[in-house]
């Protein structure tokens, strides 16, 4: 996929509900100046002023590279002074700067992992490129120019220009909201994000963005609702994860991505993530069986019978004649677990053995995914590896509600009541 025009902006809006940079690794042999200028930078930083901090910041890192806020920032404020460059080359040098120096930093906050994501996915030189005519290049870059200057007015200017020109255009429309917000408009904000979910429903950003304005006004609520929206968007997406998280933590509660089933989880507890996607061979382990109850391994045997019969008995052909290699698939996946589901519905309706299914929780979740309908949301979104994505568009297509259904009954906690 190409480094898309909607991924440029976030190098100049960063997370708004994310808390400020952590301030803990301030260095203790910093003399007193040193110190003034870092909390000045930061605070500089934190009010949205990126070129006028990033002198300071330029300063204290050559004198302390190892300080991790002061790193982060340095890489951010780069970014945004590389959109008023008009010399091209430049301003790909800037951003290859920034990405070293997060690559070299190795942080962990949400800014440093969103920013170098980005970064990450840019062409090998750097450039940048938001359309290929150039009278919208054109406006499109003074536009950003114009945005990280702080000079909104202008900005808004410039997108509106793009739109005259393309009315249809994602970028100028999204872009046109993220400036009304900075201008503390949210209203008018929330319209243009509105528009430009409406041009593109299945691109994550507009949810994101005003998921997180409306984060900032304390409706967190609708909020969460954007956050979920953004998810089924795009759920391979780990920056969508990362502010599905830090909404879960702003609000004192977590995500519940709870493995359901009767085998081993075979993935560690945590959102999609395609880079390391889900194991699940070999299918069938003798000592894990063993270690099993009968009665709940049975369930197990079934799951693994299914899925022994898609590769050997050529299921996999009969569903996807056009693909040449077998690979992991929903459809394989599901109807392995609804094999799991009728052998524990069984063992569930049997006085002996209820107890076993409905006190292990991964077995009384599987069968409460079964019954609420969203077995398969559930197979996209949790066990969503490189085979099982392939099909996930398609699903989306024709299931959007099942996949909001799942993420708002199963994943994401309700938002804390408003005090009165």
């Amino acid at each position: 996929m190409k480094f898309r025009h909607l991924q440029v902006r976030i190098f100049v809006l960063f997370l708004v509900i994310l808390p400020s940079l952590s301030r803990v690794k301030a260095q203790t042999s910093q003399d007193a100046d040193d110190k003034i200028k870092r909390a000045q930078a930061l605070r500089l930083f934190d009010q949205d002023k990126r070129l006028e901090a990033l002198p300071l910041l330029e300063e204290l890192a050559q004198k302390n590279p190892e300080d991790e806020d002061v790193t982060v920032a340095l890489a951010a404020s780069l970014v945004s002074h590389a959109a008023t460059l008009t010399d091209q080359h430049a301003a790909a040098g800037e951003r290859l700067r920034a990405k070293g120096l997060l690559e070299k930093s190795g942080s962990t906050n949400t800014l440093a992992k969103n920013l170098l994501q980005l970064l990450s996915a840019m062409p090998d030189g750097g450039d940048l490129q938001f359309s290929a005519n150039p009278a919208v290049e054109q406006a499109m870059g003074a536009g950003e120019a114009a945005f990280s200057r702080r000079d909104y007015d202008q900005a808004i200017k410039n997108y509106s220009r793009v739109l005259e020109m393309e009315s249809r255009n994602y970028a100028a429309t999204l872009f046109i909201g993220n400036t009304f917000f900075r201008k503390n408009d949210f209203a008018r904000a929330g319209e243009w994000y509105e528009k430009a979910i409406q041009l593109d429903p299945n691109v994550e950003t507009a949810y994101r963005y005003y998921a997180e304005m409306l984060a900032r006004k304390g409706d967190m609520a609708k909020s969460r609702s954007m956050l979920i929206h953004a998810a089924v968007a795009e759920p391979y997406n780990r920056m969508v994860w990362r502010d599905l998280m830090t909404w879960a933590a702003l609000n004192d509660t977590k995500l519940n991505f709870r493995y359901a089933g009767a085998s081993p989880d075979p993935t560690p507890l945590k959102p999609p993530d395609l880079k390391a996607p889900a194991k699940r061979e070999p299918l069938f382990d003798v000592k894990l069986f063993q270690e099993r109850p009968r009665d709940l391994s049975d369930a197990w045997k079934a799951y693994n019978s299914v899925r022994e019969d898609w590769k050997k008995d050529g299921k996999f052909k009969q569903h996807f004649p056009q693909e040449a290699e077998y690979r992991h698939s929903l459809a394989e996946e599901s109807e392995a677990l609804t094999a799991e589901v009728r052998v524990l519905e069984t063992l569930k309706g049997d006085i002996e053995t209820a107890e076993l299914v409905m006190e292990d929780q991964s077995l009384s979740l599987l069968l409460k995914l079964h019954q609420a309908g969203v077995l398969e949301a559930y197979v996209l979104f949790r066990l969503g590896d490189e085979g099982i994505a392939k099909d996930y568009s398609a699903y989306r297509a024709r299931n959007r509600d099942k996949l909001e259904e799942y993420m708002d009954k199963f994943v994401v906690p309700p938002a804390p009541a408003k005090a009165n």
